[in-house]
């Protein structure tokens, strides 16, 4: 009865999601050519046996990648279907795999949507990226016998409390996974707590995920543009509202010669950062259009790129992680981590509260709440470089002893898969 309820809202809201979709698809290209998806109806063929991840966007996508990478080397005679929520996801699973996989957007949870998906691509299991619980769409899976896990979970004490609130119907959607891959003791206790049953701590997939084999060389070409010999400071996917603070936080830092890198989130808001930064005087120049290196004149560069992040991150001497300094949740604070540099994030990052904590513990990362915070961690790690070595090589430290998810991760999808010729 709970889930009919839910369905019958999704009904009602149907002529809203039709109108979102179609404002989404003139602001973003990514959308237009795919917008029978959502509704269930795909031209992509069914050519072998199908194993299906959904990562929503570029965070689950990028966090996949070592599974999506496991399974194709595990799982030669299958299909690895990806599918998506956002324009920005799909794209980064084309930068990330080619034509390796196929790739899609998620239907809808509506059921006749659900259902369509389900007759098409016939996956033999299902992955769930993090927190992506679709209640029809797992009630489906379990009726037809589709094995489905929640792989990298994580769960907030804020989203348990909005789950909670849905009773019997978050309760039912949870059991009917077979299992709950908490990246936390802390997730999965939460997880619990609403009625789980079949929950194991696996770890934190992002943990495995490698900088691709020429992000150094991309990065010391990048950095060679901006000066070797001056400070680099790189606020990376940030979001609306804390390029302001950062600009700030460096006009009152006052570095010599600092050049700050501004990388934006989403790419829908690089033309509004470079408002922003040709309100406020500052002389800037484009990512996109930089071909020789920058005058010395330069202050920011506007990051107006896809797929460089790892690139940015090597070329800068220290790197703040957006997402934190508003009640974002913050974003991945272990790819800087992992290219050995120094990172500060705000007091914003509950989707990575545990790493996060560990990192400020361990002294691999320094927490700000304001811009006059920013602008003394600056400061003292400009004047002190060796601090910034230090804690980049703690935040390295910390990557590699939390590395392995991913194998346990596939260890329970092959307890549950059998390769066809078997």
């Amino acid at each position: 009865m709970p889930r009919f309820f839910y369905s019958l809202l999704l009904y009602v809201l149907l002529p809203l999601l039709a109108i979102k979709l179609c404002v989404r698809s003139m602001k973003q290209r990514g959308y237009r050519p795919y917008w029978r998806e959502r509704f269930g109806c795909y031209d992509l063929p069914r050519q072998r046996p199908v194993i299906w991840l959904h990562c929503v966007s570029v965070g689950e996508t990028r966090a996949a990648a070592p599974l999506v990478t496991a399974l194709l080397a595990a799982y030669p005679q299958h299909s690895i279907l990806l599918t998506h929520g956002s324009a920005s996801g799909r794209a980064t699973s084309e930068q990330l795999f080619g034509e390796r996989v196929q790739r899609a957007y998620l239907a809808y949870d509506l059921p006749f949507a659900v259902k369509r998906f389900l007759k098409h691509f016939q996956p033999d299991l299902g992955v769930l990226m993090e927190t992506e619980l679709w209640f029809n769409l797992l009630a489906a899976c379990q009726q037809q016998g589709i094995p489905m896990l929640l792989a990298n979970a994580r769960l907030s004490e804020k989203s348990a409390a909005g789950y909670a609130k849905l009773g019997k119907l978050a309760r039912d959607g949870l059991q009917s996974l077979s299992l709950i891959a908490a990246q936390t003791s802390q997730d999965a206790a939460r997880f619990q707590q609403l009625g789980a049953r079949q929950v194991a701590t696996l770890g934190q997939l992002k943990f495995d995920v490698l900088a691709p084999s020429d992000a150094k060389a991309q990065g010391q070409h990048l950095r060679s543009l901006f000066g070797t010999a001056r400070p680099v400071f790189l606020a990376a996917s940030t979001r609306d509202g804390e390029e302001a603070l950062i600009l700030d936080a460096i006009a009152q830092a006052n570095v010599a010669g600092l050049l700050t890198v501004i990388v934006p989130r989403h790419p829908q808001r690089f033309e509004l950062v470079a408002a922003l930064l040709k309100k406020r005087a500052l002389v800037y120049e484009k990512r996109s259009q930089l071909n020789q290196p920058v005058s010395s004149h330069c202050q920011v560069i506007l990051g107006d790129s896809m797929g460089e992040l790892f690139s940015y991150y090597a070329s800068a001497d220290l790197c703040l992680v957006g997402g934190s300094l508003l009640p974002y949740g913050g974003q991945n604070l272990i790819e800087p981590m992992r290219m050995g540099k120094a990172v500060l994030i705000g007091e914003h990052s509950y989707n990575f509260s545990e790493v996060a904590a560990t990192a400020v513990a361990k002294c691999a990362a320094w927490r700000v709440s304001s811009p006059a915070e920013i602008a003394q961690a600056l400061q003292a790690l400009f004047s002190h470089p060796e601090q910034g070595h230090a804690m980049g090589a703690q935040g390295l430290a910390l990557c590699e002893a939390a590395q392995g998810a991913t194998q346990r991760t596939l260890a329970f999808i092959a307890s549950r898969l059998k390769r066809p010729n078997e």
